[in-house]
Formats: structure tokens, sequence, C-alpha cells
């Protein structure tokens, strides 16, 4: 008798191996971030792309306020061509941070998406500034 977790067989394991790679080509996680913040190695631009208003109750630190409806090239002139973006919006419940990463993927700027949002930083113990 099998369960529903094993009723669809695993893929292959070079399909597994392509597949959670390429996740990891596009996403990090707060821990990730977190780390390079705290250790001074932070090589990328981290955006709140919420409202302005929630970004000013509390958002990561070092993010950079830039809702997913102004991201525009004239937004992001001050950053070189090959400026890594990371994006977030309030959690998992939320697809703001996707919008953010086909702006700037249509912009032609390298972006991944902090899984988790705020709700997963709050979750792993983080402190939001305000």
């Amino acid at each position: 008798m099998s369960s529903t977790v094993s009723r669809v067989p695993a893929a292959d394991s070079a399909v597994a191996l392509t597949y959670f790679k390429s996740l990891l080509e596009l996403e990090t996680d707060c821990w990730d971030a977190h780390h390079a913040i705290v250790n001074k190695r932070k090589d990328f631009v981290l955006l709140d792309v919420r409202s302005e208003e929630l970004y000013d109750a509390g958002h990561v630190p070092e993010a950079i306020c830039l809702p997913h409806h102004k991201i525009k090239e004239e937004a992001l002139r001050e950053y070189p061509q090959e400026t890594l973006f990371v994006v977030y919006c309030a959690g998992p419940h939320c697809n703001g941070a996707d919008k953010a990463a086909i702006k700037l993927a249509e912009l032609g700027r390298p972006v991944k998406k902090m899984i988790g949002g705020v709700t997963g930083w709050i979750d792993e113990g983080f402190s939001l500034d305000r």
C-alpha cells in the first residue's frame, strides 16, 4: 500500500538535480541574505517591493524601498547593469516579489527573489528596521 507521497514516483535524480540547482539561480533565502548583511558581504541590492507605508512600518535592514510598480529603467540608473537585485515582499502569500522580478528581468537586470519575504525574515528570528 502506497502513501499519497510516494504514489507519484520521485523524479529521476538528474531531473531533480537540474531543478533544484535552477531554483538557487532564481532564489535566495532570508538566512543567506541576513548572513551576507551582518558579515558585510552583501554583494547585491536588496529591494523591498512593498508599499512605502509597509516599508516604513518595518523592513529588512539595508533594504531599499522600491515598490514593484515603480521599477523602471530610470529608477535603476544609478546601478551598474550587472548589479544583482534581490527582491522581497510580504511573504509567501504575496506575489509582489514575483512581479518585481519579472520587471527587473525584462529590463535585463540580474535578479533573485528572497523567499519568505518579511514573514520569513521574522520567522527566522531576525529583526526589522523602522
